[in-house]
């Protein structure tokens, strides 16, 4: 069991690079557009029922804050836009590695264990799919304050 869950981390890991060499490439084409408006949960009751609150408490106040970096409002000149589009990154980065460990885990699945696949699968959600989560509900999130900053600059113009 041990050997698994250490698979599983470890793949996972590894996802993340492969996500974001995928995730690179893919941003040159025009498809790239429409797969930054991804929204698989909207309901917030769905999101607090997953435990994406405490997903991202645990995001915030462990290790983990120190993995993307570019995602913070440091300052009140930050962009939001430029840390939507580094959320965007990020989220669809997670959901490639998520891709990829799910076709391992099918693999493993078939080739040695059910139960190595189960728990790779379990790893991979908690290390890909529920970051993925968590950046769309961040991206809902800033979303409107974009909106109204686009719309106070233009206001501002106008004076």
């Amino acid at each position: 069991m041990i050997k698994y869950l250490t698979f599983g981390i470890s793949i996972s890991f590894i996802s993340w690079i492969i996500g974001m060499i995928f995730n690179s490439i893919l941003m040159k084409t025009e498809y790239y557009k429409k797969l930054s408006n991804l929204n698989f949960i909207e309901s917030k009751t769905l999101n607090k029922n997953i435990g994406l609150k405490y997903f991202k408490w645990i995001v915030s106040n462990t290790f983990f804050k120190f993995f993307n970096q570019k995602i913070k409002l440091k300052n009140k000149k930050t962009k939001l836009t430029e840390i939507r589009r580094e959320m965007t990154i990020a989220e669809i980065s997670h959901l490639i590695g998520f891709i990829f460990v799910t076709f391992i885990a099918v693999y493993k699945s078939l080739s040695h264990h059910y139960l190595f696949g189960l728990t790779i699968m379990i790893v991979n959600i908690l290390m890909n799919l529920y970051p993925s989560l968590l950046q769309q509900e961040n991206k809902r999130r800033i979303d409107p304050l974009i909106k109204r900053q686009v719309k106070n600059v233009g206001n501002k113009e106008l004076i």
